[in-house]
């Protein structure tokens, strides 16, 4: 099988928010972590969009980054129609 490792998923700000939500609420440690998506200009690394935590535990830091990273790893802000 073939896959291209630098394709990601399109995915509207609710789509996403939707699947951090979802992961963060799955690990104990993030399950109270307020957040918000952040459009940001894309980087040489292709990113278009951010998570902004507020309100983590500083155990759970690590946890979390790490969460969003796959996240932000699999999906790409859609463009607007």
């Amino acid at each position: 099988m073939d896959i291209n490792r630098n394709s990601k998923t399109p995915a509207t700000l609710d789509e996403i928010r939707w699947r951090v939500t979802n992961a963060l609420q799955r690990h104990p440690l993030c399950r109270n972590i307020q957040f918000d998506i952040v459009s940001v200009p894309p980087t040489s690394r292709g990113g278009n969009w951010t998570v902004s935590m507020q309100s983590v535990e500083s155990k759970a830091i690590w946890e979390a980054s790490d969460i969003v990273s796959d996240i932000q790893a699999a999906y790409e802000l859609a463009a607007a129609a």
